[in-house]
């Protein structure tokens, strides 16, 4: 075999390879930057290519390769195995859809395609349309398009919104009512025909938030920074291990890149499009508009006695799909709380009791709090038998109904301006998209954290006044408007 047949056997079998070879077709004279994460979305590429995925979803980042590879080499690709199947690729607009398939005619006008599939003749090629002579091919719509008489064996839809109309309820709502009444129909055969979604998450109510609510989606969610440990597979029986932290494709956009990013369109968006963890723009049971207005910057200095509370919701099973544990920090005064800081993490019990005492110690906490249920009951049990030196004693919180009727009674401390968040943190996004999200969020463990320690605040409250150090009962009391009895005497 010679070496050029040996080449375009490989593009024929793999691809990976093809991929590489129709990218350096669009752009001649850019290096082709190979990654894992182009490993894995050929791997589910694959999938639906043996039949074995009929409904796939690709979240990814802006520039990630996500169109090249999905809507123009992926069809061309199959169109050389298969010259009778049909396509449709649906994308927001005209224009874009036009531009994505001009990409498609030019990788199967070239040369090195011809003699890769020679056996795909093509009878038609327009901007919109191309046809194979086995009466196969190519078809380019966009959102509310016409499709009548049109049929597809499979169905792409490739960034199905713009971002610009993301957050008009009625845009969001025409795109998944063509999804549901237009597009759905024209599938071929309904039972073996497969549909691709691959585009940037834009809001917890798009076309993808709207789909992964439902059964039966496969779902390849890639964040430009992991939010969590996954092990992604990337085919041929291999599986990238991806850890929190890690960067999607930093020889295209390391860190540094995406952090100015972030700074320069904001939170919101980078969540979103970035992160493919898009924060609900108004909050469910808590609104974004209380959390905004009593943000503080810098080091927060209320007025009068403080303390440190540390809040624990703890969780003991290490594995990928597993609940976090969580500790939250707060400085309380009497009247306002303030979060410092969010650890996040999944340990085993040795390593977590470590991590509350050296949080403990770290912050200099007067108070340390952890669930007394499930696997807190015997961290508490553990740290109250043998407390460390350098930690208080913690206390035990009871959990009391269900988590979203806690975290529903405590968001009207929220509502009142009494809790304070930073401006700017780390571990503020993902906060913020679970507390905002919730109860419709994957993980709750930092708000169940959060309500923990602003039940026992606002509880301890009501019972006692706050001199750290002393013991105190009430005797008639009165309550202020923040809910502090008024009548309170030290004994001792």
């Amino acid at each position: 075999m010679t070496k050029r047949a040996f080449l375009h056997q490989v593009l024929r079998l793999d691809f990976t390879s093809f991929l590489q070879q129709a990218f350096t077709t669009l752009h001649p004279g850019h290096a082709y930057l190979p990654n894992w994460h182009i490993d894995a979305i050929a791997h589910r590429l694959g999938l639906v290519a043996q039949g074995s995925v009929r409904r796939l979803i690709i979240n990814q980042p802006p520039r990630s390769m996500k169109s090249i590879a999905v809507s123009v080499a992926y069809v061309a690709w199959r169109l050389g195995h298969d010259p009778g199947m049909r396509i449709i690729v649906v994308s927001y607009n005209a224009d874009f859809a036009r531009s994505l398939h001009l990409q498609f005619r030019t990788i199967i006008e070239s040369e090195w395609y011809q003699s890769v599939f020679p056996g795909t003749r093509w009878k038609k090629k327009t901007d919109s349309d191309c046809v194979t002579s086995n009466g196969g091919g190519r078809f380019a719509t966009s959102i509310g398009g016409q499709l009548t008489g049109r049929g597809g064996d499979l169905l792409i839809l490739d960034d199905p919104m713009n971002a610009a109309d993301i957050h008009s309820e009625p845009s969001r709502k025409t795109v998944i009512e063509f999804f549901s009444t237009t597009l759905l129909s024209r599938l071929n055969n309904k039972s073996t025909d497969a549909i691709i979604l691959v585009m940037q998450r834009l809001h917890e109510d798009d076309l993808a938030g709207h789909l992964l609510a439902q059964d039966g989606w496969d779902h390849l969610n890639l964040s430009a920074v992991a939010i969590e440990d996954a092990d992604i597979p990337i085919g041929l029986g291999r599986v990238h291990h991806r850890r929190t932290g890690d960067i999607l494709h930093p020889a295209r956009e390391d860190r540094a890149t995406l952090d100015a990013l972030k700074a320069e369109m904001g939170s919101l968006v980078f969540s979103a499009q970035y992160q493919q963890s898009p924060i609900p723009i108004e909050g469910n049971l808590v609104k974004r508009v209380d959390i905004e207005r009593s943000m503080y910057e810098g080091e927060p200095h209320p007025e009068g006695l403080k303390e440190i509370v540390q809040s624990w919701d703890i969780a003991t099973a290490t594995g990928a799909n597993n609940d976090y544990a969580v500790c939250t920090t707060w400085l309380t005064s009497r009247s306002d709380v303030y979060l410092l800081d969010v650890w996040r993490g999944r340990a085993s019990f040795p390593n977590l009791r470590r991590k509350v005492i050296a949080l403990a110690q770290h912050h200099k906490a007067d108070t340390v709090l952890i669930e007394d249920a499930g696997p807190g009951l015997q961290l508490l049990q553990d740290l109250r038998a043998a407390t460390p030196a350098g930690m208080t004693r913690p206390i035990g919180c009871k959990p009391e109904g269900s988590k979203a009727d806690r975290m529903a009674i405590q968001s009207s401390r929220i509502e009142a301006g009494m809790v304070h968040l930073p401006k700017s943190a780390t571990w503020l996004d993902d906060y913020l998209a679970e507390l905002l999200g919730f109860p419709a969020t994957r993980h709750d463990d930092q708000v169940d954290s959060t309500s923990q320690f602003l039940n026992w605040w606002w509880t301890r409250g009501r019972q006692t006044e706050f001199f750290p150090g002393s013991v105190f009962v009430a005797t008639a009391p009165r309550f202020d408007p923040f809910g502090h009895p008024d009548n309170l005497y030290p004994n001792g």
